[in-house]
């Protein structure tokens, strides 16, 4: 029974899930470091244009989008399993809505990368700072709603 299953691999799971979210969050820290300085220090079209492209859609490809991927999955497996969720409590839906916007940021960030390989990005190197904060804030929220569960 899946049930059984889950409740007898919970302590993988759940490791499995921090490690995914410790590699998803490393890379939602950088990648926005990363277009700030794309934005504010390298002239569209030259060769540091292209090793900056370079490094974002391996970031993305290698690092962040596996490690969402991998999250989502180990983190719904922990919803699943019996007797770790309690509905009624309010932390679950505080988690599951911050890491909605989480993933939205994520698809945000992918298509900037898209616009810097296109030559089209108008945001600037303020935008970016700011939007660098999406994830911290973010992180402090899901972490405080999942430890205190208050």
């Amino acid at each position: 029974m899946m049930t059984d299953f889950l409740a007898d691999w919970y302590l993988v799971t759940k490791s499995l899930h921090v490690i995914s979210v410790i590699a998803w969050m490393a890379g939602m820290f950088y990648l926005p470091r990363l277009y700030v300085y794309h934005v504010e220090q390298v002239e569209t079209g030259s060769k540091t244009d292209l090793m900056f492209q370079t490094m974002e859609r391996r970031l993305l490809q290698a690092i962040i989008n596996p490690a969402m991927i991998a999250t989502w999955v180990f983190g719904l497996a922990l919803v699943f399993t019996p007797g770790v969720i309690d509905w009624s409590d309010w932390w679950p839906w505080v988690k599951a809505a911050c890491v909605l916007v989480m993933s939205g940021f994520h698809g945000w960030l992918s298509a900037r990368r898209k616009e810097f390989a296109a030559g089209t990005n108008t945001r600037s190197g303020r935008t970016y700072r700011m939007m660098n904060e999406v994830p911290t804030v973010l992180m402090i929220v899901i972490v405080f709603a999942v430890i205190t569960r208050f």
